[in-house]
């Protein structure tokens, strides 16, 4: 069941805004998001949060700083998905312009699973003898890898943004806006935003210590495309500091300023750097950098982010590109079959999505949990073959069920039924034994029941209301895309009502339409839908400048559909 409504917006935080000198319709758009003043639109780099205010970062920044001066090594430990290659390229780069010897090292999925486990500190001192382990996008859960670390003789200093555990790794050092005590005012940096933050106050010590001035010191906004990139692909909550961090990097993109890898990526998804919105790095180049972690070695993926020769670049982002293909060849085989699995599925009667098959590929569970949560509209877990008797779980939730806290209370409910489990509050990845999967999916039907409500389990597209036909012009859509939306800054969606002049099927798949109101014709389309609609229909939208034989036109993409 799917419902359209209206967001409701302070009009007087809109017409506040209006005076300032915001266009009328994005002033109304920015108060129903819950802005109210013109300071918070701010993307100038000045306005960042400053670092002092991370727990512990001043601790990370002297402890870094006497390693590079003692020419200690430093050894990355990254997760293998877009936010932790871009932070692990972000380390890299930072620190080896900040004077840091440093190498990487990131954990093949299939073979060590995820954070820094004791057998990836085994792996590490083997590989690459590290003096300190930084970890990046993971850590705050690694409590036995640390300690192996330590035993070792070797210091740890975790950066990371997931939620802590009940206890803390003893390591070093922790940088994470989401640890006990820390006051940081935006806890939704992404992985790649900690680590961008920790290189800032380690400059901010270089340059107290007399090592750089503000003359000679590396340029760190050079970075921001990585930023932006790992940021949007997290999925983290776009506030106004994240939102800095993505207009500064959509910025450098826009004016060629950006790493080769980038510009590679750009160029395989056949995208224009010089046009990029947060969609091309969400859904064009996020899915190629991840797919070498999801069916590969995301080495490829950090090597594409880390490389100056723009041939090496472009040769890998190809790589990548193809990658990416196959991953969609299997997800679509997976969907089938899951879809199969649930053709008996009630959602009147569920709560939640637990679904197994022992053909399914371990790095693709994810999207095919994202895939089905959007079909069902519930709190969808995936599982694939872990080995040894295991399945690995990933989950996919909805508005108002935190998936972590969720296979918490399983856990605590029923000790022995996860062996692990880690997350947000939106995703989530678990695992559990094999044998017991249908135990596991009875605990979590519990807790869906225990906390949803009917009312939850609609799906409601939230619109912007109606649009004027003044504002159905490029120039307005110029002005949408310059903004940065995201997730929690969601992108503008109008809602009218239209006559349908027209409807046919495209390539089997999607509807093109022809639309009117007030007398003025508009080309449509809703992808990924089939079933025709009535002569009236009321119709959320968002706007499109659709470039054909060198003409753009406005092009409205439906997001939903109804009888007028």
């Amino acid at each position: 069941m799917t419902r359209i409504t209206t967001r409701s917006y302070p009009f007087r935080n809109a017409e506040m805004l209006r005076q300032q000198g915001v266009h009328p319709v994005l002033a109304r758009l920015y108060a129903a998001r819950g802005l109210a003043d013109m300071r918070e639109l701010s993307s100038e780099f000045a306005a960042l949060i400053a670092p002092s205010g991370l727990l512990h970062i001043d601790v990370a920044a002297a402890f870094l700083a006497d390693a590079i001066g003692a020419g200690k090594k430093l050894v990355i430990v990254a997760d293998y998905d877009c936010d932790g290659a871009t932070a692990c390229a972000v380390a890299l780069r930072g620190l080896r312009a900040l004077g840091a010897n440093v190498d990487f090292i990131v954990p093949n999925r299939f073979e060590y699973g995820y954070g820094l486990t004791p057998e990836i500190v085994a792996l590490t001192v083997r590989e690459k003898a590290p003096d300190i382990i930084v970890t990046v996008d993971n850590g705050i859960a690694s409590i036995d890898g640390v300690a192996e670390a330590k035993r070792l003789g070797i210091e740890v200093v975790v950066t990371d943004h997931h939620l802590p555990g009940d206890a803390l790794p003893d390591a070093r050092v922790i940088v994470n806006p989401n640890q006990p005590s820390c006051g940081f005012p935006s806890k939704n940096l992404a992985g790649v935003g900690v680590m961008f933050y920790v290189l800032l106050a380690l400059r901010a010590e270089l340059r107290r210590r007399g090592v750089f001035d503000a003359q000679n010191q590396p340029k760190l906004d050079t970075l921001l495309d990585l930023v932006a990139l790992g940021t949007v692909a997290d999925v983290v909550k776009l506030d106004a500091n994240n939102r800095i961090l993505v207009a500064q990097g959509l910025k450098r993109m826009r004016a060629g300023r950006m790493h080769p890898g980038i510009a590679a990526l750009f160029r395989a998804a056949g995208r224009e750097a010089r046009r990029a919105t947060p969609f091309d790095l969400g859904f064009a180049l996020g899915p190629r950098l991840n797919a070498a972690g999801r069916l590969a070695d995301m080495s490829l993926g950090i090597e594409c982010l880390t490389t100056d020769d723009e041939g090496r670049a472009w040769a890998i982002a190809q790589q990548l590109d193809t990658i990416n293909r196959e991953r969609r060849d299997i997800e679509a085989d997976m969907q089938d079959t899951a879809l199969a699995l649930l053709d008996s599925f009630d959602p009147h009667n569920n709560t939640t999505i637990s679904v197994f098959d022992e053909t399914w590929h371990q790095g693709v569970i994810g999207i095919v949990a994202s895939r089905l949560k959007d079909k069902f509209y519930r709190p969808t877990i995936t599982f694939a073959p872990g080995g040894e008797g295991l399945i690995k779980g990933s989950g996919r939730s909805i508005a108002g069920f935190h998936l972590r806290d969720a296979l918490d209370l399983v856990s605590k409910h029923a000790p022995t039924l996860i062996q692990k489990f880690g997350g947000h509050a939106m995703a989530a990845g678990l695992t559990i034994g094999a044998d017991n999967f249908e135990a596991f999916s009875r605990a979590f039907e519990a807790v869906g029941r225990e906390w949803l409500t009917q009312n939850q389990l609609e799906r409601v597209i939230e619109t912007d209301g109606t649009l004027e036909d003044a504002y159905f012009t490029t120039q307005f859509i110029e002005l949408i895309d310059e903004q940065v939306w995201g997730q929690g800054f969601a992108p503008p969606v109008f809602c009218d009502e239209f006559r349908v002049l027209n409807q046919r099927i495209l390539k089997e798949k999607h509807l093109k339409l022809m639309l009117e109101r007030n007398g003025r014709r508009y080309d449509a389309i809703w992808f990924g839908h089939v079933d025709d609609l009535p002569e009236r229909a009321l119709i959320a939208y968002r706007l499109d400048a659709n470039e054909y034989n060198g003409v753009t036109r406005v092009q409205l993409m439906v997001e939903h559909a109804q009888p007028a």
